[in-house]
């Protein structure tokens, strides 16, 4: 049976040539059924935000912003904290709010990072020239919000800790947000909306995280470099200059982002101004930390819910009857391979950067990592599509290998639940114990003291004042500012 080089589908599915046609499988019931799960999921996630409580950096925020308001808090990340200020303008929208900014957070980026992924696909799907039945998209969507946000090692801090979130995972998917324009354009006006809204989003990125940016340099130099292997003739030129346009964007707010003072600071504070990241030792250590992370998240079997809703993609995608010609080129090894390599060079090189600051603990500080396993998640679930289609193309029924992937992407969600739910256990307890001292601490500057003990209420490894037995005080200071005392002592039981 020959095969359509656009899609890989049947000629006669794309050319309507008579003979037996394979009828998709009856979806209307079953994929909206699946996509409850990883929805479901989300929304229980969600609804644990309202344990959510201030810590570790947030603590120094919440009285900036009292005090001085959104520009404030801007202004001391540019002069002393880290030059970030996308990262200070995006802290100060939900700190201004200081529980409640805490307890929406979660909510608010997960449905963000659901429908910018879920239009992402729809539009990739349409430029491909691809239908899918109603509910494929927001059910492969899901699943890639369900696998990206709890499959890490460390979910507090990847969903629940905004400081931590909107440098390292909101972030990424900002960045795929910013290609949404592209993917709609189609006269002149749609195109130089495209170009504009990635040169701002690339001066904005580059403000906001380091590790980001370069993932985006990575993904944006691929396109430069091998779009004629990629796209089709009449998109290309456009493409590159768009990718040209984004990398001048990054390089303009990293320029801002590393002269700053703020960033100067950090370096100093961290000792990273005496330690080169390009020295050899850096290098090497670097690179056997990334080998760490990589057995870490290879290793995470979860992460198969993305390759399995991959592959329901790909059973299910027929050629769109419609369709013009497509603006991407079938060449389903060289998007693979060109994905893991980019996977690969940025994670190692969001190390390299990150090593002089955290040095060995970069293994455990695993909010850094989601810069890059949001790629590497996408990645997963094109290799599933690629597999999914080769599958359809060369088994006379699809049924069988279509109940496969949708059990393992029940079971994928299953094996998230469990560690979200003691996660949301130990979130509820700190809950209370923190409003419960909140209350004793601000009944007891009302009565006009002064100096009062604060014990710390940890969760997830979150940094508290008084941590390692008392011996690190940080950030009791801004604890005590934030409770407008001079200063508070280590307690040693909440009220």
């Amino acid at each position: 049976m020959a095969v359509d080089v656009s899609s890989g589908a049947p000629a006669q599915e794309q050319q309507g040539s008579p003979g037996p046609r394979r009828r998709p499988p009856a979806t209307s019931a079953w994929v909206p059924a699946l996509a409850l799960l990883p929805l479901g999921l989300l929304a229980a996630a969600s609804w644990l935000g309202r344990h959510v409580r201030p810590s570790a950096d947030e603590w120094c925020f919440l009285p900036v912003v009292r005090d001085h308001g959104i520009l404030g808090l801007v202004e001391q990340f540019y002069v002393t904290d880290n030059g970030r200020i996308a990262n200070g303008l995006l802290v100060g929208l939900y700190a201004q709010h200081p529980v409640a900014g805490h307890q929406w957070y979660a909510p608010v980026s997960g449905l963000l990072t659901l429908g910018v992924l879920w239009t992402l696909l729809a539009h990739l799907l349409r430029r491909a020239g691809q239908r899918v039945p109603r509910g494929v998209p927001l059910l492969v969507a899901a699943m890639v919000t369900a696998v990206f946000l709890f499959a890490t090692p460390n979910t507090y801090k990847t969903f629940y800790w905004p400081a931590a979130s909107v440098s390292h995972t909101l972030a990424p998917v900002l960045a795929c947000a910013a290609a949404l324009p592209l993917l709609r354009a189609r006269s002149r006006r749609g195109k130089a909306v495209a170009a504009l809204t990635v040169l701002a989003a690339g001066v904005f990125l580059g403000t906001l995280s380091e590790e980001a940016s370069v993932v985006c340099l990575v993904v944006l130099s691929g396109i430069v470099v091998f779009a004629h292997h990629l796209l089709a003739e009449r998109i290309r030129r456009f493409a590159r200059l768009w990718a040209l346009l984004g990398m001048a964007g990054i390089g303009i707010g990293t320029l801002l982002l590393v002269t700053s003072p703020g960033s100067r600071h950090r370096r100093e504070r961290y000792g990273a101004e005496t330690v080169s990241m390009l020295a050899p030792e850096s290098l090497s250590a670097s690179l056997r930390a990334y080998g760490q992370i990589l057995e870490t998240v290879l290793t995470t079997w979860q992460y198969t819910g993305a390759v399995a809703a991959g592959v329901l993609l790909g059973l299910l995608a027929r050629p769109a009857r419609s369709a013009g010609a497509t603006l991407l080129r079938p060449r389903p090894w060289l998007w693979t391979g060109l994905g893991a390599a980019a996977f690969l060079v940025s994670g190692y090189l969001c190390t390299v950067i990150t090593y002089p600051v955290f040095g060995a603990r970069v293994v455990t500080t695993e909010r850094t990592w989601n810069d890059y396993l949001l790629l590497y998640v996408l990645l997963l679930t094109a290799a599933g599509a690629l597999l999914g289609r080769a599958l359809r193309g060369g088994v006379p029924e699809t049924g069988v290998p279509t109940a496969l992937a949708a059990a393992m992407c029940m079971v994928s969600v299953l094996g998230l639940a469990t560690p979200l739910y003691d996660l949301g256990q130990d979130m509820k307890v700190r809950a209370q114990r923190w409003d419960r001292q909140d209350a004793a601490l601000r009944a007891g500057a009302a009565r006009g003291a002064t100096v009062l003990p604060y014990t710390p209420v940890k969760v997830s490894r979150m940094l508290e004042p008084f941590g390692d037995n008392g011996r690190r005080t940080w950030p009791a200071q801004c604890v005590a500012d934030h409770y407008r005392l001079e200063r508070v002592t280590r307690g040693t039981r909440t009220p």
